[in-house]
């Protein structure tokens, strides 16, 4: 029954996040009023409005214009129902730290870093965009958490350098391959995203992130282009693969690196 009342709550969060994707997207404040169609501009109402039941009962099809709602709507309610819930049974013990208040803030932590990567990999999947706001504040949150955990010495200063060091990396190698490419190849919302990402990655998981995002990316490129979906030379988002990147060296990153340079 927990599980289940968490994944509810994951629902209701990511009906929050797909207005955040939107209005972000389209420049403005994810707090400006209620909800409309996008199409004919009516305000949405409550029981139009209830997490994946709302999408079934109207069919996909907004009540009074009868223009088809957008997949992202349940897709996101849903991966934020699945990111809660996965959370609850396994990820609380994430990277534990011991002692009050840490049970509480490391957790919580995660989940709104794991929430915020949702909206950048819906946001660039769908619109082809990362929104300034949504790396702001994912980079504030994660440079506050980190000083704070330097501050209560939770963190050693020579893995904040090391951290500071693969941010500042990772950053100036996305910047160069957006300069190499005139901007075609590569969005700057990629590159306002790397500081976080070397934040929350470190040394060395920060560098498997990168290389598992363009793996996967140039995989799936291929793949594309094989079944006739993309031709050569035409652009796919970045910021889903670089999402999948980060979640693959959260995971499995030291064990990755070790296995490469005894592998060399």
């Amino acid at each position: 029954m927990i599980g289940l009342f968490v994944f509810i709550l994951g629902l209701v969060w990511g009906s929050f996040l797909n207005v955040v994707i939107y209005r972000t997207v389209k420049g403005s404040s994810p707090f400006d009023g209620r909800s409309k169609c996008p199409h004919c501009g009516k305000l949405i109402n409550w029981w139009q409005n209830i997490p994946l039941l709302s999408f079934v009962l109207l069919r996909g099809k907004c009540f009074k214009c009868k223009k088809k709602i957008s997949l992202q709507y349940p897709l996101v309610e849903f991966l934020s129902g699945v990111l809660f819930l996965w959370w609850w049974l396994i990820g609380r013990a994430f990277f534990v730290l011991g002692g009050s208040p840490w049970q509480i803030i490391q957790p919580g932590f995660w989940l709104v870093v794991g929430m915020l990567l949702l909206v950048v990999a819906i946001a660039d999947l769908i619109y082809g965009v990362i929104p300034d706001m949504i790396n702001l504040v994912l980079f504030t949150v994660v440079l506050v958490y980190r000083l704070v955990l330097l501050n209560a010495g939770e963190m050693q200063m020579v893995d904040w350098w090391k951290s500071v060091a693969v941010a500042g990396g990772i950053t100036v190698f996305f910047a160069f391959l957006r300069w190499i490419t005139k901007g075609k190849g590569f969005g700057m919302g990629d590159v306002k995203l790397a500081p976080s990402l070397g934040l929350i990655l470190g040394w060395p998981r920060g560098v498997v992130g990168v290389m598992a995002g363009f793996i996967i990316g140039a995989v799936v490129g291929l793949v594309l282009m094989a079944l006739g979906k993309k031709k050569f030379g035409q652009t796919l988002p970045f910021g889903p693969f670089l999402v999948i990147g980060v979640v693959i060296a959260l995971w499995w990153g030291g064990s990755m690196w070790q296995w490469y340079w005894q592998m060399m």
